[in-house]
């Protein structure tokens, strides 16, 4: 009964590992055709703008990040978070600039929590590896 219980997980699990690689597959396929329309966006206007470069190095991130989900089974954390200070960064240029102070500032202490939860993390996983 033991047997056929742990096969049963082994089946689920190796089902369950497939999906996510092909998922990663679509996320890293969806980024390569959303890298060339920026691409040729840019292109076609003939200028590039600080919101186009951003929006380029979010691409490039989120491709590093698959590469190395798809090479570990991981996903880092710390990658995301980095995607999610860029984008805010972004939005940031983005905004008109009679935007509100308050909205200003908010998202600013946005980018600077990310920051220092990036920190707490490497901080945690030095010290962890360090006891292991």
């Amino acid at each position: 009964m033991n047997d056929q219980k742990n096969s049963g997980i082994n089946t689920l699990a190796g089902i369950v590992k497939f999906a996510d690689v092909v998922l990663l597959c679509i996320v890293g396929i969806a980024t390569l055709i959303a890298t060339g329309q920026e691409l040729w966006s840019i292109t076609q206007s003939g200028t590039v703008k600080l919101a186009d470069l951003m929006l380029l190095f979010i691409f490039a991130e989120i491709l590093g990040m698959v590469g190395v989900s798809i090479k570990s089974s991981r996903i880092p954390i710390t990658l995301t978070l980095f995607i999610a200070m860029t984008a805010l960064a972004r939005f940031i240029i983005l905004q008109d600039k009679e935007m509100e102070t308050v909205a200003l500032l908010y998202e600013s202490i946005s980018i600077l929590l990310i920051a220092g939860a990036v920190l707490v993390i490497r901080f945690a996983d030095k010290k962890y590896s360090d006891h292991h």
